[in-house]
C-alpha cells in the first residue's frame, strides 16, 4: 500500500528520477533559468531550494552535502560563490515558476522555473542611482545641443554668406513656376491622338 506517500513520483524509477532532477538543478544553477514541463520545475523546486538555503553557510560540511545531492562541481561552485551571496537577505523562494502555456506534441503544460534575484525583467523597475542617471541626460543634450548648433551656423557665420543665399532662393523659387509649366508642356505633347470617327466604308 501506499498511504500517505503523496508526491510526484514523475513516471520514473528512483534511480532514475534523482539523476534528473540533480541534472535538472545543476542546469538551473549555472543558466538561472530553465523551461521544462510545470510537474517537473514543482519537483526541481522542492529539490533546489533546501540546497540554496544550505548554500548561505558556505562550510566544507555544507559544500559536500550539496555535492553530495547536485554531483557536478561547477553548479556547487556557481551556488556558493554567485547565487549564495545575492540570496543572502531571502528567507525563502529564491525560485518562481512562470506558465508559457501548452507543449504541441503532446499538450503538457509548460513553464519556465527561474531564480527570483537574476530575473532581469523584474530587477529594471528598480531607479538607477544619479550616477547611472547622469551619462544618460548628457546624451540627449549634447545630440539637443549638436543639432542646434549645426542649424544655426550658416545663419551666423557671415554676412557674405547671407547675401549669397537669398538671390539662390530667388532664383529657385523663379525656377520652380518654369519647371512646373515646361512639365505642363510636355504632358500636352506627350498626350496621344486620338483617331476622329468617319462615315468612310459604311452604306448609307
Amino acid at each position: 500500500m501506499r498511504h500517505n506517500k503523496n508526491f510526484n513520483h514523475l513516471g520514473r524509477q528512483a534511480g532514475h528520477r534523482k539523476a534528473m532532477l540533480s541534472n535538472m538543478a545543476s542546469s538551473l544553477i549555472l543558466h538561472k533559468r530553465i523551461e521544462t514541463t510545470v510537474a517537473k520545475a514543482k519537483a526541481v523546486k522542492q529539490f533546489v531550494e533546501p540546497l540554496v538555503t544550505k548554500s548561505k553557510e558556505d562550510t566544507t560540511h555544507s559544500r559536500r552535502i550539496v555535492f553530495s545531492y547536485l554531483k557536478q562541481k561547477e553548479a556547487v561552485t556557481e551556488l556558493f560563490r554567485t547565487i549564495a551571496p545575492k540570496i543572502a537577505d531571502r528567507p525563502g523562494g529564491y525560485t518562481r515558476i512562470l506558465k508559457t502555456g501548452f507543449r504541441l506534441g503532446d499538450a503538457a503544460d509548460m513553464c519556465i522555473i527561474e531564480f527570483v534575484d537574476f530575473n532581469e525583467a523584474y530587477t529594471l523597475g528598480i531607479l538607477p542611482t544619479a550616477a547611472e542617471a547622469k551619462p544618460k541626460t548628457r546624451r540627449s543634450r549634447g545630440k539637443k545641443a549638436a543639432d542646434a548648433a549645426a542649424e544655426a551656423a550658416p545663419a551666423t557665420e557671415g554676412g557674405e554668406e547671407k547675401k549669397a543665399a537669398k538671390p539662390a532662393a530667388k532664383k529657385a523659387a523663379a525656377a520652380k513656376p518654369a519647371a512646373s509649366k515646361a512639365a505642363a508642356g510636355a504632358k500636352k505633347v506627350a498626350a496621344p491622338k486620338v483617331a476622329k470617327k468617319t462615315n468612310v466604308g459604311k452604306k448609307m
